[in-house]
């Protein structure tokens, strides 16, 4: 299944009460939990804890127990820009009390286990620089400067997260220059690699060994932001911010820290996504006019190039134009295919050559861009086709265009061997084979809402919104269809937060080596993101990590249920229905008019802000 409208939670509320005929009222919760102190936020991490930021501090909670799993207090009251959620990693690093990067107070937590791993007041530092969780080796790198007993020396430590323990350290420069220029800065983000790591200064490159912290070489590459290495470590490129981060240049560094490029490549705007090739790297920078209404203003697209790893030159003679932003970037055995939001689809050879016969025309935000043994399928908002991969051809005779539509998704009928694509009120199938289209079914649905979701059920083909639900047959005749009268905006409830990936780390740094994210995939694998995360932390070790792994690879606990705010007979409630049936399983009585709640669907909880103080937890696989 596709979706232009991607859930990885439900959101939902209090008293759940069994529905025998008639609801019941206040359902006990299966757990109670006392933050103590006022609930200002509450959020869903990737590894299903519920951490609540109150006026104390942190709190984690975990299904399971009454006691909370942790309650981090030293801190006191923590603000939301205060908070990094680690992506794909069991991690929430604290940072407080500085400005900018610089804070004085930095800690990371392991929401998964509860243990507090790291924290700067205990391990030394008067400052903490930067503060970085380096996955699959399952690191700590902080830089920052110590405290009076060692001469406020600028130091580099590693921290093993599996135990919380100081791996090693070493000083930057001779300790007692602290002043800005007068000793050796960290100016970016520490590459930890092998058996040594590469740490950017104001003064240049510092390779030290690990474990030892002896010197294996220093360059004069000043002022670098991050870099990056290959699979096998020989190829090392480093990230350099100019004109005030509206541009990039680009350097390539060899084992023993030797500028291997003679001139750095210079992008315009901010590196976004890149891969590391054979011949060389290819990226992806994206430019801004920053709001500048003047015709001179740079223009607001991205930039492709692709560049030497001989030399740094672009072995692209006349770079491809986008006239938008690169929504989707996929390397390919003989080329980069990409598609931008504005419109269009094209590829490029590695050397420069377009293998499309003409640029695709497609309609604006594409949606899906995914292999299908026919070719290539894109849906957008207006339009879908099937195309040949190798010259850009149309499979289909001519492309299914609709209205721009608000809300579009997709899946694959196997049984019937086609697509079926909910736009403009209307379900298209499309045979997988020829490409032919037909109506299956006009979707009216109630409440001024259109279908954000298809999806393949044992006994049809289920449509849904926020209120609607309906099931057709493999013909297209409406089975039944369900309808929830939304209760207002008055009595809605607070949407809270869930993290899916929620980092304020680089893009490209975070995409770092990431083959897995730039490759185009099939449009039928389920389970597709998830999978791909688990992959990405199957190389790391440690007992959160692997219990986090098991949640990235299970099924959603309520896949066979939909849960829908409405107005019950006995005040504002939740309705739990079969995705298959239609039928009315659970009602849920809600206490407040306005309640603030969350549904993990992958777990099947539901957590709720009881009062000021206290959340309720109730299990929904019941």
């Amino acid at each position: 299944m596709k979706t232009s409208r991607k859930c990885y939670m439900l959101y939902a509320i209090l008293f759940l009460t069994l529905n025998t005929g008639i609801a019941q009222r206040a359902e006990q919760p299966d757990f109670r939990y006392d933050t103590g102190a006022k609930i200002n936020d509450m959020i869903l991490t990737q590894g299903g804890t519920m951490v609540v930021a109150t006026n104390n501090g942190l709190v984690g909670i975990k299904p399971g127990s009454n006691q909370l799993l942790f309650n981090f207090t030293e801190y006191g009251r923590v603000k939301p820009e205060e908070l990094t959620f680690v992506p794909n990693a069991p991690y929430i690093i604290v940072a407080q009390g500085g400005f900018a990067n610089l804070t004085s107070k930095k800690s990371v937590i392991d929401y998964m286990s509860g243990q507090v791993l790291f924290n700067t007041e205990s391990n030394g530092w008067k400052v903490a620089y930067s503060c970085e969780v380096k996955m699959p080796q399952n690191k700590l790198v902080v830089t920052g400067q110590r405290r009076a007993d060692e001469k406020y020396a600028t130091a580099v430590a590693v921290y093993d997260l599996n135990s919380g323990k100081e791996d090693y350290r070493f000083n930057l420069g001779e300790p007692g220059k602290v002043s800005v220029g007068a000793g050796m800065q960290p100016s970016g983000s520490v590459l930890l690699l092998k058996d040594y790591l590469i740490v950017p200064t104001t003064k240049g490159l510092l390779a030290k060994k690990a474990q030892t912290g002896e010197t294996l070489w220093q360059n004069d590459m000043k002022n670098i932001n991050w870099m990056v290495a290959d699979a096998n470590e020989n190829e090392i490129y480093a990230f350099e911010s100019v004109n005030q981060g509206k541009n990039t240049r680009i350097h390539k560094v060899g084992v023993n820290g030797t500028e291997l490029w003679k001139d750095d490549h210079k992008v315009k705007g901010q590196v976004v996504n890149f891969e590391i090739l054979p011949k060389g790297i290819a990226v992806v920078s994206n430019q801004s006019d920053g709001g500048n209404n003047s015709i001179f203003a740079t223009k607001n697209e991205s930039n492709i190039a692709f560049l030497s790893a001989a030399n740094g030159e672009d072995l692209w003679d006349k770079a491809p134009k986008t006239k938008g932003y690169v929504q989707h970037f996929y390397v390919m055995e003989d080329g980069i295919l990409f598609g931008i939001y504005q419109g269009g689809i094209n590829k490029i050879s590695f050397d420069g050559q377009t293998l499309f016969k003409k640029p695709l025309k497609t309609g604006e935000n594409i949606l899906t861009m995914a292999h299908t043994p026919q070719g290539l399928i894109y849906i957008t908002s207006e339009d879908a086709n099937i195309v040949n991969l190798e010259n850009g051809e149309q499979v289909w005779q001519k492309p299914l265009k609709y209205k721009r539509a608000g809300a579009v998704s997709s899946t694959l009928d196997k049984r019937n061997n086609r697509y079926l694509i909910s736009a403009d009120e209307t379900l298209y199938a499309v045979d997988a084979t020829s490409g032919d289209v037909s109506i299956l079914a006009e979707t009216s649905f109630e409440g001024k809402e259109d279908p954000s979701h298809v999806e393949i059920r044992d006994g049809g083909i289920l449509l849904t919104s926020d209120q609607n639900m309906q099931l057709i047959d493999w013909d297209g005749e409406k089975q039944w269809h369900e309808y929830y009268r939304a209760p207002g905006k008055s009595a809605m409830g607070a949407v809270l937060a869930g993290v899916a990936a929620v980092a304020t780390a680089t893009t490209a740094v975070a995409a770092a080596n990431s083959s897995m994210q730039n490759k185009l995939a099939g449009y039928d694998e389920e389970s597709e993101s998830d999978a791909r995360l688990a992959g990405g932390m199957a190389a790391a070790s440690g007992a959160s990590v692997a219990e986090m792994l098991k949640r990235f690879k299970a099924t959603a606990a309520t896949r066979n249920d939909q849960f829908i705010l409405t107005k019950l007979d006995d005040g504002v409630g939740l309705v739990k229905v079969s995705r298959d049936t239609g039928a009315k399983e659970k009602e849920i009585v809600l206490k407040d008019k306005q309640p603030e709640y969350i549904v993990d669907e992958i777990g099947g909880l539901l957590y709720y802000k009881a009062d000021n103080n206290s959340i309720f937890a109730y299990d929904l696989k019941k």
